[in-house]
């Protein structure tokens, strides 16, 4: 018959149910610390690239077998990795569009895309500091160095300091060099 432990026992069985409960809580904060590896590269998942090629077939599956989607026509545009598979990676674009790119198509060279209608670039990181050049929504941009809330871009000559909010192909928390 089971029953509830007594004496001994119970005091047991509850410093054994608190350490279980530490040890889920801490594995719990230590996933959301930490970034996923890429099983191939040994890299962040996700992180972002970009198109190294001017066009890239990307498939539905990781295999020139897998059948055609749709074709990236844009150099440099920022790419989110998500999945790696041997050759091959699972990418997503801004608008969350992704499927399998094959890995020689992708450079590790930094992109970012200007998600405002219209972006003031500052020259410095400071929305007080003169604007340098205004930049369209789509724009590619080479990205720089990252602050908490500012990035360096630069893009048709022009170089100078955007709000990190107003670029896709950064996340909140990197600060790439």
């Amino acid at each position: 018959m089971i029953g509830k432990p007594r004496g001994p026992g119970r005091r047991f069985a509850l410093a054994l149910v608190a350490a279980l409960v530490t040890a889920t809580s801490l594995a719990a904060a230590t996933a959301q610390t930490t970034h996923e590896r890429g099983p191939v590269t040994n890299l962040p998942l996700p992180r972002f690239v970009s198109m190294k090629a001017s066009e890239g077939n990307v498939r539905r599956g990781p295999s020139l077998t897998h059948r055609i989607d749709w074709i990236y026509t844009r150099r440099d545009m920022p790419l989110e990795i998500t999945a790696e598979y041997g050759h091959w990676r699972r990418v997503r674009d801004r608008d969350g569009a992704g499927g399998w790119v094959h890995y020689s198509l992708l450079s590790g060279v930094r992109t970012v895309i200007v998600e405002d209608p219209m972006l003031d670039l500052h020259s410095r990181p400071n929305i007080a500091a003169p604007v340098e050049a205004r930049l369209a929504v789509g724009v590619i941009a080479r990205l720089g160095d990252c602050e908490s809330e500012w990035c360096e871009i630069s893009s048709g000559g022009y170089d100078g300091w955007a709000r990190r909010t107003a670029l896709w192909g950064v996340m909140p928390d990197e600060f790439p060099e």
